[in-house]
C-alpha cells in the first residue's frame, strides 16, 4: 500500500501563490510517477501535472504551464506542487496520486484531498 497525504492548502487571493505538499509512506518503491489532480464543484476531475519518482520527468496541463512547478524531495518522500499566479478558476480540491508502472492513476492510491480558494 501507498498512503498520499495532502496539505498546504487555502483561501488566497488572485494573482498569489500557494506550495501544495504531499507526503507519500508506505511501499514507495512500488512508485513510478506521482501526479497532482483536481476537482471543482459540478465538474470532472482533471490532471493538473506529473512527476516521475526520480524527479526526472515532469508533464502539465496546457492550464498551468509557466504557473505551476510539480517537484518532489527524495529524501522526504514528499512532491510538492508551486502555484504562482492563481486564478480564480484554479479553486478546486487537489488531490495527489500515485501510480505504478504500466499502471493508471484510476487505479493508483490517492490522498483525501486539500481544498484551494481564489478569490477575485
Amino acid at each position: 500500500q501507498v498512503q498520499p497525504v495532502e496539505s498546504g492548502g487555502g483561501l488566497v487571493q488572485a494573482g498569489g501563490s500557494l506550495r501544495l505538499s504531499c507526503a507519500v509512506s508506505g511501499r514507495t518503491f512500488s512508485i513510478f510517477r506521482m501526479g497532482w489532480f483536481r476537482q471543482s464543484p459540478g465538474k470532472e476531475r482533471e490532471f493538473v501535472a506529473d512527476i516521475s519518482w526520480s524527479g526526472s520527468t515532469t508533464a502539465y496541463a496546457d492550464s498551468v504551464k509557466g504557473r505551476f512547478t510539480i517537484s518532489r524531495d527524495n529524501a522526504k518522500n514528499t512532491v510538492y506542487l508551486q502555484m504562482n499566479s492563481l486564478k480564480p478558476e484554479d479553486t478546486a480540491v487537489y488531490y495527489c496520486a500515485a501510480r505504478s508502472a504500466g499502471g493508471r492513476y484510476e487505479s493508483g492510491y490517492w490522498g483525501q484531498g486539500t481544498q484551494v480558494t481564489v478569490s477575485s
